[in-house]
């Protein structure tokens, strides 16, 4: 079974379309089904489900504070005007 779907574009977008289904030999109609085919078929990959965007995000949760540079870090300005000169001091 198959559905019918009108759309209203303007002539420029009619054009661009034109030209890229006439680039690969097929219509306009075939161009678009094709296109929007693959993008629906890439979306389907992309979506996770629930439980899988949470696993994803405690995933990344865990990697906060896994790294310690054996120094306290923050708001120290004299130690990061201190750093910045000695980085810009420091010829590559």
């Amino acid at each position: 079974m198959s559905q019918q779907l009108t759309l209203e574009i303007s002539d420029e977008i009619y054009a661009d379309l034109q030209r890229k289904a006439n680039a690969v030999g097929i219509s306009i109609t075939e161009w678009i089904v094709t296109v929007l085919s693959r993008q629906g078929a890439a979306a389907n990959r992309v979506m996770l489900t629930l439980e899988q965007q949470e696993q994803a995000r405690q995933k990344f949760k865990s990697h906060a504070g896994a790294i310690s540079l054996g120094y306290a870090t923050g708001t120290d300005n004299e130690a990061i005007d201190a750093d910045l000169a000695k980085a810009y001091a420091d010829e590559y």
